[in-house]
C-alpha cells in the first residue's frame, strides 16, 4: 500500500470506519473515458460529511436559526489508490479524527462494491461565528455529539 502521510497503520485505519453513506457514479460525473472526474470525489466527501454530521445532531444545530455557528471546510486532500467507472456504487466512509475546540479533523475513505479501497482522504472542517467569521468554540453539546459518535478520538 502506498505511503500515507495522515495514516500510521492501514489496516487498522480501515477497520476503524463506522459510518458509511453510499453514492453512485452519475454519467455526468465522468470524463470521455468514462472515469470519474478528479473533483467530484470532493463532493462525494462534501455529501458524506453532511449525512455524517446529520447522524450525530450537530448538522441541524448549524441550520437552526437560532445557531451562531457554521461548518467551514478549512483544508481537504485525497489520495487516488483505484480508477473508478460510470455507474458503480461506492460507500463513502467518514470518520472523526481528532477534535480541537473549535474543529474537527475527518477522514474519509471510498469503496467500491467489489469492497476495494479506491480513495482515501482527510479535512479540516472550522466552525465560524457567522456573524463575525472567526473560529467559534464548540458548545458543550456539540462537543458531547462529536465525542460520541467515535470510540477513540484525539483531543
Amino acid at each position: 500500500m502506498k505511503n500515507i502521510s495522515y495514516i500510521e497503520d492501514f489496516d487498522t485505519w480501515v477497520s476503524s470506519f463506522t459510518y458509511s453513506f453510499p453514492v453512485k457514479v452519475r454519467f455526468s460525473e465522468t470524463d470521455l473515458f468514462g472515469h470519474l472526474n478528479n473533483t467530484k470525489v470532493f463532493v462525494y466527501f462534501e455529501e458524506g460529511r453532511i449525512e455524517f454530521f446529520k447522524e450525530i445532531g450537530i448538522m441541524q444545530q448549524w441550520l437552526a436559526n437560532s445557531g451562531d455557528g457554521i461548518p467551514v471546510t478549512s483544508d481537504l486532500q485525497c489520495d487516488y489508490l483505484r480508477q473508478i467507472f460510470f455507474d458503480e456504487r461506492l460507500s463513502v466512509f467518514v470518520k472523526i479524527h481528532t477534535i480541537g475546540r473549535t474543529s474537527v479533523d475527518l477522514h474519509y475513505m471510498i469503496k467500491n462494491e467489489l469492497d476495494e479501497i479506491c480513495i482515501t482522504g482527510r479535512g479540516r472542517m472550522v466552525q465560524v461565528h457567522k456573524k463575525t467569521g472567526k473560529p467559534f468554540e464548540w458548545d458543550e453539546k456539540m462537543m458531547n455529539n462529536l465525542k460520541s459518535s467515535v470510540s477513540s478520538v484525539n483531543i
